[in-house]
């Protein structure tokens, strides 16, 4: 018998997000929407819900919930956009998009994780994701602008690729490493020319893997 998540889920919702500034009512909903069971490995699924990241193979891990949530929230969404996210891995975070927004285009680097987010993606029934294997700091020029941009990996410095494909008014939300320890969570929001910059403090991502 399959097990039911949903008191898990309802905890982590109240305890994790609610209790920690996620207000977002649309990202809430969301996540309660999304099955966070179905995009971790057989063997954590009783992990799901905890408040912590797990590993998804290939050296790669799916995000706290709460880490989810507010980058989630700090790209401001409201229903009509287009985004990019860079670093698909399980696919979590790209499914809870694809909730918020219009179109969700998604890049990832390791095959076998793609392949297996696409077979979740199809599962569940979601159809406004397009997925391909390649280097996300490079973006998806084919399909620019984006009016918000996710990267889930931390980045040494934010790929000028990205900020190009970023529309007006966009916004990028990314983990960037500081110049002697640890990393530091940052939204830049494109005003003409000009990139207004703002810091949400410290977090810990997978390196961004790139051949730029």
């Amino acid at each position: 018998m399959k097990k039911d998540f949903s008191s898990e889920q309802e905890q982590m919702i109240k305890e994790q997000l609610e209790k920690r500034d996620i207000v977002d009512k649309r990202v809430l909903k969301a996540m309660k929407q999304v099955p966070r069971e179905e995009f971790v490995l057989s063997s954590n699924k009783k992990l799901a819900y905890t408040d912590q990241p797990l590993s998804i193979g290939e050296s790669q891990t799916i995000s706290q919930p709460y880490i989810v949530a507010l980058m989630t929230q700090l790209l401001k969404l409201k229903g009509g956009e287009k985004v990019l996210e860079i670093g698909t891995g399980s696919g979590y975070q790209t499914a809870i998009l694809s909730y918020l927004v219009k179109e969700v285009y998604s890049i990832e680097r390791h095959y076998q994780l793609l392949a297996k987010a696409k077979m979740v993606f199809k599962k569940l029934g979601i159809k406004n994701i397009r997925v391909k294997e390649g280097d996300g700091a490079r973006g998806w020029q084919e399909k620019a602008p984006f009016e918000a941009i996710i990267v889930t990996a931390a980045a040494k410095k934010v790929p000028e690729d990205l900020i190009k494909q970023l529309a007006e008014k966009g916004r990028l939300v990314i983990p960037v490493n500081k110049k002697h320890w640890g990393q530091e969570l940052i939204r830049l929001t494109k005003k003409g020319k000009k990139l207004e910059k703002e810091n949400f403090g410290g977090c810990a991502f997978v390196p961004l893997v790139t051949q730029n």
